[in-house]
């Protein structure tokens, strides 16, 4: 090899720390062929294969994977292709050849793909991976200078370069100008609906979403927050019906509620995950004024584009609201609205209920009293139904989930002549007691009624509490039957797991927040805490500026400071270079350690042998290899007995 091995070995931990949490991103033909190509380099280092691949075997296999990437997405232009094509090009490059400029080459492609992590997300744990891979590669620049160093010497190098940059970077991150968005276009969980939601429902669709332990959303409240009874999150709501699955209606969205906000308020910040929809997933009921907000019809609040990324909103809630006083016609015409047929035997137990007489007030009575005592089961695996999926829900399973639960009661209140819709949102949320934040997640998932009654307007109806009534006040985990799938985190052997959850969730919330959440508000928030009324470009600027040359400058005084104090063999050489400046022979300031030991030969003739030893000791300690502590000891007892005369 041209270059030291241990640059070579250095550089393939490298390009492994790299491209491995890469694997779940790329096509898995690739993975694997990358995976193979870094056991060949791996063979080549250990001598277990002494050369790599020809020349041309390698274009061919380069041209080759070029193609399979262009047939796998379609096109070379794009973050994913890039990505794939930035790894391909570093595995390859790996075997291309063993010089400097090649090492070199290879850890610029292992910077660029540590920074295409951040394409995908920004957690703490992608930051930590792609800082882990910045060091390796360092240290590997660091091998090509200091070849016969020990692994560990390297490694602290590197991590002292990395520790004087620490300063640089917080600069850059308080004081470069906040770039609104994600870091390429569309972020790659744009659409795909992680928050499970949908304007659709059918029996099922909720109750797979509640297995999932993923946060849809965090809510940090300012005081107490609401009891877990008005802990209600608002998605889509549900008119449409044709006999099996639920479809939202349309509602136009408008600048302010149709409801008169009232009673207690909740005021919170809503730090929501990226679902690709409008929807905010606000407690009921949205206060009135959120500039750039919308509000619909059905009381949804509605964010001013599809929620793409992370986003935070600062939010407050009336649970107490009374809402739908003066509904038009249109919309309890629609809440009314029924498949001609299906359902024959709930078609006729709701004509029971409006029979017997009495307002709409009664009739809501009567399917509550029904539901309570008719030894309905609150499950996540109910029977399949058939058909006529109200009818086996009321009639013949009689187990179901919070979808068959809200479908079934709302049927029921519509064939019945009450206006009646469904709600899907989220019911509940724990608060983490590290740092009191209020957690909401898929497992939360629920739908739920709204009644219609005159003079009273939209009235919320859960129909899985009265089978469950415990869903609401103990959540999921407490309410299902024995023997039911729960969550891995809601069983009651892994409490302790759920403590290291809470303390990692905490310190995840802190980077969403402080970190990714630094946006341009909370950028000029600062630096106007700091004294700073302009925030412009071209203050930023100077600001920087200044504050890099101060850095500079600091890390200069200390790297002098630091070679004064600590530098045994400087010391031990600047003693020599005085006892010859005392016989009026001083160095030059550009003579070399050999040059300036020939001048003293001449002089000292009868020392010569000594004077060429502690130079060559001194050029070969400070030059060639690092030097070690016995080393230096010996030269300095030289230089001791050395006697000029």
């Amino acid at each position: 090899m041209n270059a030291e091995a241990s640059a070579h070995r250095w550089l393939l931990a490298t390009a492994f720390l790299t491209l491995a949490p890469h694997a779940a991103h790329l096509p898995v033909w690739l993975s694997a062929l990358c995976f193979a190509l870094l056991i060949l380099r791996g063979a080549q280092l250990w001598r277990i294969r002494q050369s790599g691949p020809p020349r041309l075997i390698l274009l061919v296999l380069a041209a080759g994977v070029a193609a399979g990437i262009r047939f796998h997405f379609g096109h070379f232009f794009g973050k994913d292709p890039g990505v794939a094509l930035l790894a391909a090009l570093l595995c390859l490059k790996l075997l291309e050849g063993d010089s400097t400029r090649d090492v070199r080459v290879a850890v610029l492609l292992s910077f660029f793909l540590q920074l295409g992590l951040f394409f995908y997300n920004q957690t703490l744990p992608v930051a930590a991976l792609a800082l882990t891979g910045a060091w390796l590669a360092t240290v590997t620049l660091l091998a090509l200078h200091q070849p016969r160093a020990a692994p560990g010497v390297q490694l602290r190098a590197g991590g002292l370069l990395f520790a004087q940059a620490l300063p640089f970077m917080l600069v850059l991150f308080i004081l470069f100008p906040r770039v609104q968005g994600p870091l390429w276009g569309l972020p790659a969980d744009a659409h795909s609906g992680i928050s499970g939601l949908s304007d659709s429902m059918a029996p099922g669709s909720i109750s797979e979403l509640s297995l999932s332990d993923a946060i849809a959303f965090r809510a940090d409240f300012d005081g107490e927050p609401p009891a877990p009874t008005q802990r209600y999150w608002r998605g889509p709501v549900l008119t449409e019906f044709d006999g099996r699955t639920w479809r939202a209606g349309r509602s136009t969205p408008r600048n302010e509620p149709v409801y008169q906000p009232d009673g207690p308020n909740y005021a919170y910040e809503l730090t929501l995950e990226p679902h690709n929809q409008r929807w905010v997933l606000a407690l009921d009921y949205p206060d009135a004024g959120l500039a750039g907000f919308a509000y619909t019809g059905d009381f949804q609040l509605l964010a001013p584009r599809p929620v793409r990324s992370r986003a935070r909103f600062a939010l407050r809630a009336r649970p107490d609201t009374v809402v739908g006083l003066g509904e038009s016609e249109a919309v309890l015409a629609a809440a009314l609205r029924l498949p001609p047929q299906g359902n024959p035997r709930a078609r006729e137990l709701a004509e029971g209920f409006a029979g017997a007489g009495g307002g709409a007030r009664d009739v809501l009575q009567r399917a509550v009293a029904h539901l309570r005592a008719g030894d309905y089961v609150y499950t996540l695996n109910p029977a399949l139904l058939g058909e006529d999926t109200v009818d086996g829900f009321l009639f013949d399973t009689r187990e179901g989930f919070c979808e068959h639960f809200a479908s079934a009661f709302v049927f029921l209140m519509r064939a019945a002549g009450v206006p009646a819709r469904v709600v899907t949102g989220y019911q509940g949320g724990a608060i983490n007691p590290v740092d009191n934040v209020m957690v909401v997640r898929q497992s939360d998932a629920h739908a739920w009624a709204e009644v219609w009654l005159a003079g009273e307007g939209w009235r919320r109806v859960d129909p899985t509490a009265l089978a469950a009534p415990r869903r609401i006040e103990a959540g999921l985990g407490e309410s299902l039957r024995l023997g039911d799938p729960r969550p891995l985190l809601m069983r009651a052997e892994f409490s302790w797991l759920r403590g290291l959850r809470n303390q990692w969730e905490a310190l995840s919330n802190h980077w969403n927040q402080w970190v990714l959440g630094y946006n341009p508000d909370r950028q000029r928030d600062l630096l106007e805490r700091l004294g700073l009324a302009r925030t412009d470009w071209r203050t930023l600027t100077v600001m920087m500026s200044a504050a890099a040359g101060l850095l500079m400058t600091a890390l200069l005084g200390w790297a002098v400071l630091q070679r004064r104090r600590v530098d045994p063999l400087d010391r031990a050489w600047l003693a020599f270079c005085r006892k010859a400046a005392r016989h009026g022979l001083a160095r030059a300031p550009w003579e070399g350690p050999l040059a300036f030991a020939a001048r003293l030969r001449e002089a000292f003739p009868a020392r010569a042998a000594d004077i060429e030893r502690i130079a060559t000791d001194y050029a070969r300690l400070r030059y060639r290899a690092p030097g070690a502590a016995a080393d230096i000891r010996a030269l300095k007892q030289r230089i001791r007995r050395l006697q000029l005369s």
